[in-house]
């Protein structure tokens, strides 16, 4: 198989990813340019491309990230597979801060976002398992076992995540109706990412980054505990620190989880997502305007015949 992976870092991972030396991609899509410029390494026996979603400092907030062009040009670098990484809120107890979690579902709020590549075309691809399952079960595999050491933090196998526009914070009212949904996490970058990587046909997964509790968790009434209640700052400065620990701790995950796809590259199950278009054009290819298949080449060239 030739297999290459994309990893896109986001809150705390983008900035680590960005320190990575290698070969630089300064890729132009339809959709304009990516977040930054895409970073090529080799990990494992692996090729690897780096791209940090908010960009080098930071600047884009979650509704203003490229995501068309990002994944558009992961696509057009030839990647197979997507692992991407996300900060979170947690919507349940047992999801602790720096606790890292394999999302199995998804809840799509976000209203400002393209979230297709298709508008020339009636395209619909299937997403009632919105994240690979392969690429699901190796990074659960990586994450198995005791992992953290005294550091001490779980890898959690499944959780549905509720993807906010943002970049506001949810209000108290909305996070308690979000865990009346059956949401476990708060994020607001996984959608439209997920979505399009499907309509890319790359298998794509997210290692999320718990930071947090989101602001539905509140102490009781009389179990103050004896101890003040911390200040916003001393809030702040807490969230950080679990997100620089989970940082590090999701790429330990993500390094052994690229190992294994290495490993096991001639084996590998074919994701559903590698197939996604195969009945998902509805519209009569023949009708379809030559200038806007050849725009969209690289991602559904194959089924258009030569």
């Amino acid at each position: 198989m030739d297999l290459k992976i994309g990893v896109i870092g986001g809150s705390g991972l983008g900035a680590l990813l960005g320190g990575q030396e290698g070969r630089r991609h300064e890729v132009e899509t339809p959709f304009g340019r990516p977040s930054d410029a895409i970073t090529e390494v080799e990990w494992e026996g692996v090729n690897v491309f780096l791209l940090s979603r908010h960009g080098a400092g930071h600047l884009l907030n979650p509704s203003a990230v490229p995501y068309r062009a990002n994944i558009f040009a992961l696509k057009q670098l030839g990647c197979t597979h997507v692992i991407a990484g996300g900060a979170v809120g947690s919507l349940r107890e047992e999801f602790g801060p720096r606790d890292l979690v394999v999302p199995d579902q998804i809840i799509d709020k976000t209203y400002k976002r393209a979230n297709t590549f298709y508008e020339k075309a009636a395209v619909h691809v299937e997403f009632a398992e919105p994240f690979c399952p392969v690429l699901r079960q190796i990074l659960m595999e990586a994450g198995g076992g005791k992992v953290g050491g005294e550091a001490g933090y779980q890898v959690h196998g499944r959780g549905c995540y509720v993807g906010m526009e943002g970049p506001a914070f949810s209000t108290r009212a909305e996070s308690l109706m979000h865990r009346l949904w059956g949401g476990d996490l708060i994020g607001m970058t996984a959608m439209p990412e997920a979505k399009l990587a499907r309509e890319a046909e790359m298998s794509y997964a997210l290692l999320a980054l718990v930071t947090d509790y989101d602001c539905w968790r509140t102490k009781p009434a009389g179990q103050g505990g004896g101890g003040a209640e911390k200040s916003k700052d001393e809030l702040l400065k807490e969230i950080i620190g679990n997100l620089s620990a989970a940082t590090q701790n999701a790429m330990e995950v993500i390094r052994r989880a690229i190992g294994l796809l290495g490993e096991r590259r001639d084996s590998l199950p074919e994701s559903p997502a590698q197939s996604a278009l195969r009945l998902g054009i509805w519209s009569e290819k023949g009708k379809i305007e030559p200038q806007e298949v050849q725009r969209l080449a690289p991602l559904w060239m194959k089924y258009f015949g030569q």
